[in-house]
C-alpha cells in the first residue's frame, strides 16, 4: 500500500541528488548543502554553570548554540535501571578553521558535581569543519552512584585550539531513553567474535543519495550504491541492524576532473564514520587521495548484542542495541586545490548486512519509545531507500491507504466513485438551473 508514497520519494531523492548537484565546466560551485535540523527541535540556552540550566527530557530533540567552553543541561532521571544517551551534534560554518584539537565532549554528572563512571563521551575533529557527535550516558543499572533518581546535569564542553575558528556553533542534542533490562539478560562481556574485513558485494550500483546528518541520513540495505562527493561535503546514510547481525562498509572514490597536476595526495582525502543509534562513534577509518582512486573499508562491526556494552573494546562496546546506524562519508575540502570543485566525484558504497535477526533481550519496555530496535517498517524503509522524514510521509500515506482497502475499495474504484461523484453534481447542477 505504500507503493506510491515510495515511488515518489524515490524519484524526488534521485532527481534531488545525483542529477541535481552537476554544474556545468567554468561555472562557480554552490555551498554544499547545509546540515539539516531535526523537525520540531525545541529552543534551549545552556548556562555556564549548573546554576538555572535548562530541563532535558529523554525522547525530545534540542537546539543551541556553543563557544568555547562549556554548556550545562539539567536531567530528571528515574530509579529505573533505564540508561539516557545524551548527543550533542555541532555543525561548523562552511570554511571554518578546525584541528584535531577541536572537538566536543558530553559528562553527565551528579548534583554534587561528580562524574557519572563511564558517562563522558568525546569526539574531535580532522581537518575539515563536518558534523561530528559526542554522547553522555547514565548508566542506570551498573552505575551505582548516578542509578538513583533525582536531579542530574549534563555538560557540554567544546574544546578550541587558539588559532580554531571560535565563534559560537549550533548544536544539536538529543536525549535518548533505554529500558531496564528485564531477567536473564547477559551481563558479562562477550567471547570472541568473527572479526577483519567483510566479503563486499559486487553487483552493479543502485542511485541513493545521501543526507546532509542524522536527520535525513539515506537508508541503505545490503547491496552496491552510487552517490558523488565534492570536496568538503559530508553525505549521511542509515542502516538497520537488528540484534545478531553484522556491518560491512567501504566507500570508494573515482576519478575526479583535475584542473591542475598534483604530486601528492590529500591525507584525510576520504573518510568514513560509522555511528551507533545514539550518535555514538562506532568506528572511523580515513584514507588519502590524490584524484584519480580512493577507497576505505570498515571491518565487519561485532555481532550486535546487549552484552557488547560490557567489553572493554570501544568498538564493541558501541555495538550493543539493536536500530539504525549511520555512516558519515566525506571528502576532504583541500582536494579542491587539483581538482574542479563545481563537479562532483562519482562515490560507491558497498554493503554487506550479515546474520540472522536474534531474539530481542528482555526489557522492561518497549524499545521504540527511545528510537531504538527494528520492526517491519524499518527495513522497508532500508529497502525503498528511504529518510526517516520520507518514512515517515509514506507512513501517513499509507494510513490513508488502509482506510480506503479496509472500505473495501481499490485505488482505481475509489477515483471512478469521485469522478462519478462529480459528473452526477455536475448534471444536477445543469438539471436545477434548466428547471429554474
Amino acid at each position: 500500500m505504500r507503493t506510491g508514497a515510495v515511488a515518489g520519494a524515490a524519484a524526488l531523492a534521485v532527481a534531488g541528488g545525483l542529477s541535481g548537484t552537476g554544474h556545468a565546466a567554468g561555472t562557480a560551485p554552490q555551498p554544499v548543502p547545509a546540515y539539516r535540523a531535526a523537525e520540531g527541535a525545541k529552543a534551549v540556552a545552556g548556562t555556564p554553570s549548573t546554576a538555572d540550566a535548562p530541563l532535558l527530557e529523554a525522547g525530545s530533540v534540542y537546539k543551541d548554540e556553543i563557544s568555547p567552553g562549556e554548556r550545562v543541561y539539567r536531567l530528571v532521571l528515574e530509579k529505573d535501571q533505564s540508561n539516557v544517551y545524551v548527543s550533542a551534534v555541532v555543525r561548523p560554518g562552511p570554511g571554518a578553521k578546525v584541528t584535531g584539537s577541536d572537538g566536543i565532549e558530553v559528562e553527565i554528572m551528579t548534583t554534587a558535581g561528580r562524574s557519572c563512571p563511564g558517562s563522558t563521551g568525546r569526539a574531535s575533529f580532522g581537518y575539515d569543519p563536518v558534523p561530528i557527535s559526542a554522547v553522555g550516558v547514565r548508566w542506570g543499572a551498573e552505575d551505582a552512584d548516578c542509578a538513583p533518581g533525582g536531579v542530574y546535569y549534563a555538560k557540554v564542553t567544546r574544546t578550541s585550539a587558539k588559532g580554531s575558528d571560535q565563534s559560537p556553533w549550533p548544536v544539536e542534542l538529543k536525549v535518548q531513553r533505554e529500558p531496564g533490562r528485564g531477567a536473564g539478560v547477559p551481563t558479562t562481556a562477550p567471547s570472541s567474535w568473527a572479526s577483519g574485513a567483510p566479503t563486499l558485494p559486487g553487483t552493479e550500483a543502485v542511485a541513493r543519495t545521501g543526507g546532509t546528518g542524522f536527520n535525513d541520513a539515506r537508508a541503505l540495505g545490503a547491496g552496491v550504491w552510487r552517490d558523488e562527493l565534492r570536496p568538503g561535503q559530508t553525505r549521511f546514510y542509515r542502516v538497520p541492524l537488528d540484534w545478531g547481525q553484522q556491518l560491512g562498509f567501504s566507500a570508494e572514490l573515482a576519478a575526479a576532473k583535475l584542473t591542475k597536476q598534483y604530486g601528492g595526495s590529500v591525507s584525510n582525502g576520504l573518510a568514513v564514520s560509522l555511528y551507533s543509534p545514539y550518535r555514538g562513534q562506532v568506528s572511523e577509518e580515513n584514507t588519502s587521495y590524490d584524484g584519480k582512486q580512493a577507497a576505505v573499508t570498515l571491518e565487519k562491526t561485532p555481532p550486535v548484542a546487549y552484552e557488547n556494552r560490557f567489553s572493554s573494546d570501544k568498538d564493541v562496546q558501541s555495538a550493543g542495541i539493536a536500530g539504525w546506524y549511520y555512516i558519515a562519508v566525506t571528502m576532504g575540502g583541500k582536494v579542491a586545490d587539483f581538482t574542479e570543485d563545481a563537479t562532483p566525484v562519482p562515490l560507491t558504497l558497498r554493503t554487506d548486512v550479515s546474520g540472522t535477526p536474534a531474539k530481542a533481550p528482555a526489557y522492561a519496555q518497549g524499545l521504540a519509545a527511545g528510537g531504538f530496535g527494528i520492526g517491519p517498517e524499518d527495513r522497508a524503509a532500508a529497502a525503498d531507500g528511504l529518510t526517516a522524514p520520507e518514512a515517515a510521509e509514506a507512513a501517513r500515506n499509507g494510513s490513508v491507504m488502509r482506510v480506503v482497502a479496509g472500505a473495501g475499495f481499490g485505488t482505481g474504484t475509489l477515483l471512478l466513485l469521485v469522478l462519478g461523484g462529480w459528473i452526477l453534481l455536475a448534471r444536477r447542477g445543469r438539471g436545477a438551473a434548466t428547471a429554474g
